[in-house]
């Protein structure tokens, strides 16, 4: 296992310079990923990484809600470290959100629940109507 002394460590500076086809570099979670030759192969087509090359990426890569396995396969992208000195200059990310995306719980939560809801608020102020 490698030292954590053996921890190669980029500036913002250097990162920023990543931002381009030829060279397109990112960072998550303070560690800093080589995406270049991932581009073509992304899922989300390589627009996205090319939106972020170049600079903290920590946030839309938990907002998209990565697989287990797209968080394992990430890690052989991974060159280093952003210089502690470095890290208060970007967004502190936030504790890690990981969700599996789940599209039947989704369903219920966004669709089912409310639509049911109404159904039943509907037959209520029915029902109370009719009383009168």
């Amino acid at each position: 296992m490698a030292d954590q002394n053996d921890v190669k460590y980029y500036t913002l500076e250097e990162i920023h310079k990543h931002n381009n086809s030829k060279s397109t570099w990112i960072i998550i979670h303070h560690k800093v990923f080589d995406v270049t030759k991932f581009l073509e192969e992304h899922p989300g087509g390589e627009e996205v990484l090319r939106e972020q090359a170049g600079g903290d990426a920590t946030e839309t890569f938990e907002d998209i809600g990565h697989s287990t396995d797209a968080r394992n396969m990430s890690k052989e992208f991974v060159i280093g470290e952003l210089h502690p000195d470095d890290r208060s200059k970007i967004k502190k990310p936030g504790d890690t959100f990981i969700t599996t995306s789940d599209s039947e719980s989704s369903l219920w939560s966004n669709w089912i629940i409310p639509a049911i809801s109404a159904v039943i608020v509907a037959l209520m102020y029915r029902f109370y109507m009719s009383e009168e």
